[in-house]
């Protein structure tokens, strides 16, 4: 079974695939970014807001530490490190622990939108990253079965986004943090896995459909070639 990042038959340097998801901090990245909600809600609930604050942004200096000691790709800790002190800041000028969470909330819905607007455009964002981290396969958009696999795994991930939005945002309104932090986190990890394996199926899928497509053109190509050797002997 080929790897998703490299065509058959290609030699393959170091896929791009996994060096997207080094940018992302790889999986232990996913882990750390999980970490500070994890605190800020009981300390929020047990000794309030500034505290919380101070709690949640002292964990993500911890973390950047760590990943900057263990010599870690720096770039998804310093973003994470970022994040926190932009949700910390919402909390602090809404003057709510509930705060902490619309950045969450609003960026769920941005990429919700930013998805289905390209599924409804026929340019499946799953497809161009995709076409991004493998530059073999950029002919993806002549395949429709290729085109409609990558649709469908961008649909998926539209779901997840909006899913996270509706339930956080109605949350949010009522002023359930702790129910915020539990779905933050419960809605984070499982919703990401079930999405970034049917963009596996998707990607393997598409293979298939770049296989049998290039496969046709050769024959086409193979069959032409007589006629050009007779006509050349006339």
């Amino acid at each position: 079974m080929s790897d998703p990042d490299t065509e058959p038959g290609t030699q393959s340097s170091p896929p791009r695939g996994a060096a997207v998801l080094e940018q992302m901090g790889g999986v232990s990245g996913l882990i750390y970014s999980s970490l500070p909600v994890v605190v800020f809600v009981p300390v929020s609930s047990a000794f309030g807001l500034m505290p919380a604050i101070g709690a949640a942004m002292g964990v993500a200096t911890l973390i950047l530490v760590w990943r900057l000691i263990r010599r870690e790709s720096a770039q998804p800790a310093i973003s994470g490190f970022f994040a926190v002190g932009i949700s910390a800041l919402i909390a602090y000028l809404v003057g709510a622990s509930k705060g902490y969470f619309l950045l969450g909330i609003w960026t769920s819905l941005f990429w919700a939108v930013v998805f289905a607007v390209s599924v409804m455009i026929r340019k499946p964002i799953v497809g161009f990253i995709w076409g991004w981290v493998n530059a073999a396969a950029r002919d993806w958009r002549e395949v429709g079965a290729a085109v409609r696999a990558f649709d469908l795994a961008t649909v998926v991930w539209v779901v997840v986004f909006a899913s996270r939005f509706v339930v956080q945002r109605h949350l949010y309104d009522a002023d359930q943090t702790g129910w915020l932090g539990v779905a933050r986190i419960a809605m984070g990890w499982p919703l990401t896995a079930v999405a970034a394996l049917v963009t596996y199926l998707a990607i393997r899928s598409a293979q298939r459909a770049l296989r049998e497509h290039r496969a046709v053109d050769d024959r086409a190509v193979g069959d032409d070639r007589p006629d050009e050797v007779v006509s050349e002997q006339d």
